[in-house]
């Protein structure tokens, strides 16, 4: 690849960047509320408000679990950070976090037909921002935490998945982590490679890796199998430094690196298979001679934002098989996107109490098939985000896993939660359009 080629694609990666700050301030944010309920004229205020609203109200009381059946709760998700760790651009505080904040909402609804609605909070304190969840319980149907620093994080979500009554999650963990065990499954089919003998080196030990480490264990990669670095080298047994504040970090030294092995990340790096690193924004974190260095058919996942850790191009140069970012403008996108629309759609339609592992296993394994039922290529491990079919399917397989395990208020089959869930993404969808056509949501002029 010629030098022209190279800077016409920094270019192009540069581009959305550009565009953003032009697009930003031309809308002034992304979400807006609007009615669900008719107006046929000012006298229906009168059932939507009081006094008719008194009925409703009473009857929720009384009942409950009423409050689904009369309110938007049920599709109801709030989008809840305090800044700390935003992409990859660290603590930047509540206010720079909002515009991601309102774009995951926007995807929420465009892609899940979820009603996401986005908090950010003035706080750095863990215990704060997890009462302040506990009090927002009563008008939300789930809890998306998003952009945490680490270690809190971990904290965060797990004493809120114990302490709520409603569906808690941490998109940087368990949706990056769904996201990529999709990629992985995949991957390894075009490789041909066996996921209980796989070498999988592992570059970043913060929330998003050490999720997707517990979870490809889960889909079958052996422990002792994983190499994990953080930025002090290859986490083993004599690290004994991270038990008391890095405690997930320790579980890590504890189950993975079977061989005991220490030294720094390319000595991590050589002979993998699989390479998976959320660390330092690049270009140039990850080398291109490490990369030469892998085993044969290597597959890549290097998924930091706002740039990979390696251009794909040069990790192609390098020898690589497949490689996967977390871009939508290079090939095999491993995007949060995929996952928690359809995961939160198929929590929401069962009115689950939880996200469990598995039900994010079951969203990875259904993307997967989607992909493949396409037919595999070495640059489409996964769907794109323009195939909306895929979220309820998606939605469909998480309901139904939830169903089996006792964590969901409701019984149905796949076809009908399917059928749910595509009658509600599209309804969205459908809405978003027709906004646009008609002008109200008027279009940037070139």
């Amino acid at each position: 690849m010629d030098k022209i080629t190279k800077e016409e694609l920094i270019a192009k990666a540069q581009k959305p960047g550009e565009d953003a700050m032009k697009l930003h301030p031309f809308y002034k944010g992304k979400m807006e509320v609007m009615p669900k309920a008719c107006i046929r004229s000012i006298d229906d205020f009168a059932i939507w408000y009081t006094p008719g609203v008194a009925k409703p109200c009473l009857d929720i009381r009384d009942n409950p679990e009423k409050v689904f059946e009369h309110t938007n709760k049920g599709n109801f998700v709030a989008v809840v950070t305090d800044g700390t760790r935003v992409l990859g651009l660290g603590d930047i505080g509540p206010e720079a976090a909002i515009p991601v904040m309102e774009g995951k909402a926007q995807l929420f609804k465009y892609l899940g037909g979820v009603d996401a609605f986005p908090i950010a909070l003035d706080t750095k304190d863990p215990d704060v921002l997890i009462e302040t969840v506990k009090l927002l319980q009563p008008v939300f149907g789930g809890i998306n935490l998003e952009d945490i620093s680490q270690p809190k994080c971990f904290h965060v979500l797990d004493t809120l998945r114990k302490e709520c009554q409603i569906p808690v999650w941490h998109d940087d963990q368990q949706g990056t982590a769904a996201v990529t065990v999709a990629g992985l499954i995949n991957a390894l089919k075009i490789v041909g490679k066996d996921m209980a003998k796989v070498k999988v080196t592992m570059v970043g030990a913060g929330a998003a890796n050490i999720c997707i480490a517990r979870m490809i264990m889960l889909t079958g990669v052996t422990p002792g199998n994983i190499t994990m670095c953080d930025s002090k080298g290859i986490l083993h047994k004599g690290r004994e430094e991270l038990k008391e504040k890095f405690k997930e970090k320790w579980e890590m030294c504890n189950k993975t690196n079977g061989e005991g092995r220490t030294g720094d990340v390319p000595s991590a790096i050589e002979g993998a298979d699989v390479l998976i690193a959320l660390s330092k924004p690049g270009p140039d974190t990850i080398k291109k001679e490490w990369v030469s260095s892998m085993a044969k058919d290597s597959v890549l996942f290097v998924c930091a934002n706002p740039i990979p850790e390696i251009w794909p191009w040069e990790a192609k140069e390098a020898g690589a098989r497949i490689v996967a970012t977390g871009r939508s403008d290079f090939p095999n996108q491993v995007n949060n996107s995929l996952g928690f629309p359809g995961i939160f759609r198929g929590t929401l339609d069962v009115m689950a109490t939880t996200i469990t592992d598995e039900m994010c296993i079951a969203a990875a394994e259904e993307l997967a098939r989607c992909a493949e039922d396409k037919g595999l290529r070495e640059d489409y491990l996964i769907p794109t985000m323009d195939e909306w079919e895929v979220y309820p399917r998606e939605a469909a397989s998480v309901g139904r896993k939830a169903i089996e395990q006792g964590v969901a208020r409701i019984d149905m089959s796949w076809d009908d939660l399917f059928a749910k869930a595509e009658k509600t993404i599209k309804l969205a969808r459908d809405k978003f359009h027709a906004l646009q056509d008609k002008g109200f949501i008027e279009l940037p002029k070139e």
